[in-house]
């Protein structure tokens, strides 16, 4: 049976809990059978394959390679995900480039089965690494099975470090995190976007991101977002606003309960 994270509020206080337990709780996660099984798997048998075909014809390698990327629900989707491997990321035409969700580019650039001679599943430790980032997902995943606003947080924090870290520019940077779905969703919530937010063109989404991110984060450069201090700043700000927004339709529904019930009865 497989640990299951106590995550026993959430919210603000759900978040400080559980920073302050998630070394201890990480480790007992990571020890869960199911865990230990598919890790020990992809870390003995990784090497062994060198072409996207394989890689997709192993669904047991498959999982852990899509759930280290967050893709697991693509676990079904093997034409997609063989393209996607076989593409790379080289030629503007490739298929992760022209996908708006930027976990798959993530995906094939890490796997580089169209980009070098050699795949980097010969590469030493490359089992190890992406056994991690895998740990780290399902750890992640199994938060949002007791509170998803937490798991987002979570997520946030560690795309936010990763895209802050990248060596391209801001607007590219700011792309980036409309091309990551749980990222850009912390984003919407946290900075008060409606949900006709979604349908507006890409460059007005990308000229409301930056200002709303300037205007409330004080952040002109998603550089910025690699600091933990900003980054805190914002993952409060989203739990913060999940909670109101989580407030107000509970008693919008409690309201439409009341009118009903107070409602006068056809005999």
């Amino acid at each position: 049976m497989n640990f299951q994270p106590v995550v026993p509020v959430g919210g603000l206080a759900g978040w400080v809990l559980l920073n302050k337990t998630i070394e201890r709780q990480t480790v007992l996660f990571d020890s869960s059978p199911s865990i230990l099984r598919d890790t020990d798997y992809f870390e003995s048998n990784i090497q062994k394959v060198r072409t996207a075909e394989e890689l997709v014809s192993d669904r047991r390698l498959l999982r852990v390679a899509l759930g280290a990327f967050g893709l697991a629900e693509d676990i079904n989707s093997r034409a997609l995900i063989r393209k996607v491997l076989e593409d790379g990321v080289d030629r503007d035409s490739a298929l992760a480039n022209r996908l708006t969700d930027r976990r798959y580019r993530q995906l094939a650039e890490t796997f580089g089965f169209a980009e070098t001679s050699t795949p980097r599943t010969q590469r030493a430790g490359f089992g190890k690494e992406i056994a991690q980032k895998y740990r780290r997902q399902e750890f992640e995943v199994a938060v949002g099975q007791t509170n998803q606003a937490l798991r987002l947080a979570m997520n946030a924090q560690r795309d936010l470090s990763e895209i802050g870290a990248e060596d391209v520019g801001p607007n590219t940077k700011w792309l980036r995190i409309l091309g990551t779905p749980p990222l850009r969703r912390v984003f919407e919530t946290a900075l008060g976007l409606p949900q006709s937010f979604a349908q507006l063109d890409l460059d007005r989404q990308f000229e409301t991101l930056k200002t709303r991110a300037a205007r409330h984060l004080e952040v002109s450069d998603p550089a910025q977002l690699a600091d933990p201090i900003i980054q805190d700043k914002l993952v409060r700000r989203f739990l913060l606003q999940d909670q109101i927004n989580s407030f107000a339709i509970q008693s919008s529904q409690a309201i439409a309960l009341s009118l009903l019930q107070a409602a006068p009865r056809a005999f």
